[in-house]
């Protein structure tokens, strides 16, 4: 029987499966090999020069093997004793050995070939670059990170995407937390005479030693976290900074009545667990950013710039969840939308919202209030769900999470800003002596307008 000219037997060969082509095992013997050597180029090259230039000696100087030997180690003292190259030495035999062991590590976790490229030293340990081959995704590399931190030995691996490719990132190999047992760190501009809000100020110390820093116009920040977490402590950096430049007006929303009581009389206004006497100052905002909307039409601006006669005005609410809470649904109602509106429309104005809550769950904080916060930061958690609830869903699962800072790590926590990536960072502190200095200082700064 024939069908389209293909007999019934040709057709059940064709559709048999085809068997592999048996594999020599002389020839993957030496292909797995030559793929272990690889690893060790550079020790190989390192070992073949010595030997070269071992043999040059004997031959061409005609020396005996034993004085040429000495020679050649008398030479790789001098190299080994030389700083820079010592160094640059020691820096390529260290890189290959972490890529050798990466490369391990992704072939017992079964994954698709990550090649390793430029290797970073942080302090919390190593920065690796790496590209995945065809066929596979960072992603999937940042799936199986707690399988690779195991074979790693590792307290930690995180994975950054490069945002434009795919196939490429970034690999933390954390080994230690930097940021664990420093105490207190003072703030480094503590000293300055004046800052401007205009300009980044420093925030705290991030896992690479290198300060960190933030910038709020045209920004809102809320900060969460369990109670002494250093909530209220962030809080103070960031209005020290508005209150060391002379032209930004204050305004202060304290639940607790003495967490901002420093800086009441550099404010243009402040409020206590009064919610009545929140709602009213918040209603003066509004007023403020409803005047600053018409001059900016009348000007033909669209928003303000860094110019002397239009301000910046920055709102503090410290335990916003006091006042989203309170007891009379009209007020907690009221309170919370004319919080939203300074935080959906005061950008452009030159309104900035900094807000601290312990959890800024939806039962709490609206959620059409907490995202519109653009900036967010984390200190310690109970759950990783609380994590994602400051941060944003899905952050925990990635290795960005709160939960797992030390109860007794306080000022540590995790930052998004402007590249909105987490960053942990440990906050900087200022204690209660510098807190009177500083709040004196600002109001001298204010002294001519304000009296």
């Amino acid at each position: 029987m024939r069908a389209a000219g293909v007999t019934t037997r040709e057709r059940v060969l064709h559709d048999r499966p085809r068997q592999p082509a048996p594999v020599d095992w002389q020839v993957a013997l030496l292909v797995a090999v030559l793929a272990a050597l690889w690893g060790f180029r550079l020790e190989l090259v390192l070992s073949a020069l010595l030997g070269a230039s071992f043999g040059a000696l004997v031959i061409k100087a005609h020396l005996a093997a034993g004085l040429s030997g000495e020679l050649l180690a008398a030479g790789c003292l001098v190299l080994v004793a030389f700083g820079p190259a010592r160094r640059t030495l020691w820096r390529c035999l260290r890189d290959a050995r972490i890529r050798r062991r990466w490369r391990r590590a992704w072939l017992f976790c079964g994954l698709p070939r990550v090649r390793a490229g430029r290797v970073e030293r942080v302090p919390a340990g190593e920065r690796l670059a790496v590209r995945v081959s065809r066929g596979s995704s960072v992603v999937e590399l940042d799936d199986r990170r707690e399988e690779l931190a195991a074979a790693l030995r590792l307290r930690e691996l995180r994975v950054d995407r490069d945002p434009a490719d795919a196939s490429r990132g970034m690999v933390t190999l954390v080994r230690r937390d930097p940021l664990a047992g420093l105490g207190g760190i003072r703030w480094p501009v503590e000293g300055r005479a004046e800052l401007s809000l205009w300009d980044p100020f420093p925030l705290g110390i991030g896992e690479d030693g290198q300060e960190l820093e933030l910038r709020l116009p045209e920004r809102n920040l809320l900060a969460g976290g369990e109670p002494g977490g250093g909530k209220s402590a962030a809080l103070q950096i960031m209005l020290a900074a508005a209150a060391r430049d002379s032209s930004t007006r204050l305004w202060l929303l304290d639940g607790k009545l003495v967490e901002l009581a420093a800086w009441s009389p550099s404010a243009e206004r402040t409020a206590g667990p009064d919610v009545g006497e929140a709602i009213e100052l918040l209603e003066a905002v509004q007023a403020v950013m409803e005047d600053r909307y018409r001059d900016l039409l009348a000007s033909g601006r669209r928003k303000i710039e860094r110019t002397p006669d239009l301000p910046l005005h920055v709102v503090v609410c410290d335990e916003l969840a006091f006042y989203l809470l309170a007891e009379d649904r009209k007020q907690r109602t009221r309170f919370a939308e004319l919080l939203r509106d300074l935080v959906a429309r005061g950008r452009a104005a030159g309104v900035i919202v900094l807000a601290a809550t312990q959890k800024p769950a939806a039962d709490v904080v609206p959620s059409a209030l907490r995202d519109l916060f653009g900036f967010r930061l984390a200190f310690r958690c109970t759950t990783p769900q609380a994590s994602d609830t400051i941060l944003g869903q899905g952050w925990a699962s990635q290795g960005y999470n709160a939960a797992t800072i030390p109860p007794g790590d306080r000022g540590v926590g995790f930052l998004i800003a402007e590249d909105g990536l987490p960053v942990k960072l440990r906050t900087f502190y200022l204690d209660d002596q510098a807190l009177a200095e500083l709040a004196s200082r600002a109001v001298n700064l204010r002294g001519e307008w304000m009296l």
